[in-house]
This record gives C-alpha cells, sequence and structure tokens, in this order.
C-alpha cells in the first residue's frame, strides 16, 4: 500500500483508510508473511499469515471455555471474624438483582459475560468454514460486522481491573483467597487480546469477499 497525492488518487473503491488516523492509500496486495502499516501512525493496515485463522478459532475456544471456568467455579473466598464467604462471578452478577440495582445485573451480564460470548461464537461461525478451506458460513459478513461493533463494549478486561482495586482495598480487612475461576478470566483477558491483536480484519473481510459464493 502507497500514500498518493490528492491529483493521483483513484476510484474511492480503490481506497482504504487507516483505522487511527484516515490517511489513505491505495490498496495494494499484501504477501502472506508482510505488514502493511500506516505511515503516518504506524498502525497496522494488513498482516496475512498462512494459518491465521487457525489460530484464531483455537484462542476464541480456549476464551469460551475459560469463560465458563470463570462463569461456575468459585472466584474469591473473603474470610472475615471466623466466617467464610465463597462466591463465583455469577453471584457477584446477581448481588445486583434486587431493588434499584436490578438494571445492573443486566448491565453487568451483558458487559461481562453475555458481549464476550457472543463475539466469540461469532468469530468462530465466520472463521470456521474458511478455515477448513469451504465457502463462507451464511451472512457470516453480517455476523462478523456485528462482531465487531460489540467490540467495545466486551469489558472483560475493565471487571479484572476493577476486582483487582477491590482486592487492593478489602485486603486490609479480610483474609482473601483467590479462586480458580479468577485465574481463568485472566487468561481469558490474556486470550481475547492476543486473538484481537492477531486478527487482520482487513485481510479476513478481504477473504470474505473473495470466497463469497458467486
Amino acid at each position: 500500500m502507497t500514500a498518493e497525492s490528492p491529483a493521483e488518487l483513484p476510484a474511492p473503491e480503490a481506497l482504504m483508510a487507516c483505522p487511527s488516523c484516515d490517511a489513505l492509500y491505495v490498496e495494494r496486495p499484501v504477501a502472506p508473511g508482510e505488514t502493511a502499516r500506516c505511515l503516518r501512525c504506524h498502525e497496522v493496515l494488513e498482516a496475512p499469515r498462512q494459518t491465521a485463522m487457525t489460530r484464531i478459532i483455537m484462542l476464541a475456544v480456549s476464551a469460551m471455555i475459560l469463560m465458563i471456568a470463570a462463569i461456575f467455579f468459585p472466584f474469591l473466598e473473603l474470610e472475615a471474624a471466623g466466617r467464610m464467604h465463597r462466591s463465583s462471578l455469577l453471584d457477584t452478577v446477581l448481588a445486583f438483582s434486587s431493588g434499584l440495582t436490578a438494571p445492573l445485573t443486566i448491565a453487568m451480564a451483558s458487559l461481562i459475560v453475555v458481549v464476550p460470548m457472543i463475539r466469540i461464537g461469532a468469530l468462530i461461525y465466520v472463521m470456521a468454514p474458511m478455515a477448513f478451506g469451504h465457502a463462507p458460513a451464511r451472512h457470516a459478513e453480517v455476523v462478523f460486522r456485528v462482531a465487531e461493533s460489540l467490540r467495545p463494549w466486551a469489558m472483560a478486561e475493565i471487571f479484572v481491573v476493577g476486582v483487582a482495586v477491590a482486592l487492593v482495598k478489602v485486603a486490609g480487612m479480610a483474609h482473601i483467597f483467590i479462586g480458580p475461576a479468577f485465574w481463568a478470566f485472566v487468561a481469558l483477558v490474556i486470550v481475547t487480546v492476543l486473538k484481537d491483536n492477531f486478527m487482520s480484519r482487513v485481510t479476513l473481510w478481504k477473504t470474505l469477499e473473495h470466497r463469497r459464493p458467486s
């Protein structure tokens, strides 16, 4: 991809904009293993890899398994005044399920569990057929567009930061025992970040367009 002066710009459909700084580039083929970056802000524009879809699917499946473990296994145990209280992620979400705080239950469940699971399932639905050499699944482009629109609303990492801050404040008042679900959730955040950083969205859109049944 190369930058062009305004007088030399081709048709709009032959251009692409940097997602960070909106610099315009003429679209050029990028070979597998190469990386196209924005000359202005150095944002990665396209980075095709031979086995990228297979790796992303593996990370997505791992994230789904970790999410299930994080929901049902013990998240934290607090011991204070001789009393032990154990809670799971599901208990944390349901803690606001009564009274005026009931809408918080819907918000927490959506942002921490539902939206990330929808994104994971959508990516598997979009990429799995193409990873095995088949045509894209039905409505794959729409599903991928939905997954991308939900990306800013998947806030699992924000929840982990909030829990870490709360642990620092509670540590002086009670003994805290971190359960397996906490580590599963931390691993989920790491896997999700790796998955999103590894995915070249421009390459995926091109693959969807190229393999779309005529």
